[in-house]
């Protein structure tokens, strides 16, 4: 058996002052980055709410009735909604992917002053009523706001690992894209169907079969901070290709890194395939995926071993990333980019 592991790294020493701890911390951080793309980060400040009973107050959405539910759609999963990017997905059926959910917006923790009418990738995200879940959309806000300090923490070392000012990203994230998503997996049901429509249902890992349940892929942004609820079956592809498990330790976060980070550090920080598998448990997770704002403009980095490229539009990116995924295909004309090639 492979003693591969995913990195636990304590990054305690992030939220603190200069320090030689702090930079062994980056230093652990940019190996991980660099080999992995993955690691585990522990010993978050107490008051970043990634506790179980934090987590559970979030999840308590997967407890609504369907009727609740409905109002919460996208447009995509039913006409007569208006909101595009933001909402309820269900689970669709004939897929190698199988989960439902809702993507949340900056929205939830700083109201309307960041949203737009005239750009789906900021539009208004649909919440249920206070009545149906009380004390909810406070749980949301908090937790949202709690994940971008940590995010933004960490770009800081990466900047600092990349030899640049620990706050050279920082302008791209204000009044940001960044997504809060909350996930169920259901158990999968009529899986031999489900085998003659995708041949990479089933996988073999360390002896044991799995069926998966979130295909293979890789994170389109800059960074993706993942709480995970108990429940294993997130594994990540070292780049010797072996699928590794990425435990769901009690008190940390999953982080890994998206393409955008890998093109602008020309390849020192590795965007890295990761999938979801199943045994028959129902799983949920709580993933906060780090963007920039949409009018963000990205260029080389001003460093001798950055690459070349012409400079782009955050959100016209994420927007032609995004609507390659099966749950936005088909919305390709519904916003227009902010700079036309």
């Amino acid at each position: 058996m492979s003693e591969l592991t995913i990195p636990v790294i304590n990054v305690a020493a992030l939220f603190g002052g200069p320090s030689p701890v702090r930079d062994r911390t980056d230093a652990a951080i940019m190996e991980a980055a660099s080999t992995f793309g993955f690691f585990a980060a522990g010993a978050l400040p107490a008051d970043v709410p990634i506790d179980r009973e934090s987590r559970s107050q979030l999840l308590r959405i997967f407890q609504l009735p369907a009727a609740k539910v409905r109002p919460l759609w996208r447009q995509k999963f039913d006409a007569s909604q208006t909101n595009v990017y933001r909402g309820w997905f269900p689970v669709q059926p004939g897929y190698l992917t199988s989960k439902e959910g809702i993507d949340l917006g900056a929205d939830v923790a700083y109201g309307t002053s960041v949203v737009r009418d005239d750009d789906p990738l900021r539009e208004t995200t649909p919440l249920p009523a206070e009545i149906d879940l009380p004390g909810w959309r406070a749980s949301v806000a908090l937790y949202y706001r709690g994940m971008e300090r940590v995010a933004g923490t960490l770009m800081q070392s990466i900047a600092r690992g990349l030899g640049l000012d620990e706050r050279f990203f920082d302008y791209a994230f204000e009044r940001s894209l960044s997504t809060l998503r909350l996930i169920r997996y259901p158990v999968r049901t009529h899986l031999d169907q489900a085998a003659i429509a995708n041949a990479e249902l089933w996988i073999e890992h360390r002896g044991q079969r799995f069926y998966v349940t979130g295909t293979p892929h890789e994170d389109t942004g800059f960074l993706t901070l993942l709480a995970q609820d108990g429940v294993a079956g997130l594994q990540a592809q070292h780049r010797s290709r072996e699928w590794l498990d990425v435990p769901p330790t009690e008190g940390s976060l999953a982080v890994n890194f998206g393409k955008i980070l890998e093109r602008l550090s020309a390849g020192r920080i590795k965007a890295t395939r990761h999938r979801v598998i199943g045994y028959g448990r129902e799983r949920k997770s709580i993933p906060f995926f780090y963007e920039p704002r949409a009018d963000a403009e990205l260029r080389p980095l001003p460093a001798e071993w950055a690459g070349s490229f012409e400079p782009f539009l955050y959100g016209d990116y994420l927007w032609a990333s995004t609507t390659k995924f099966v749950e936005f295909r088909g919305l390709e004309g519904l916003r227009k980019p902010l700079r036309v090639p």
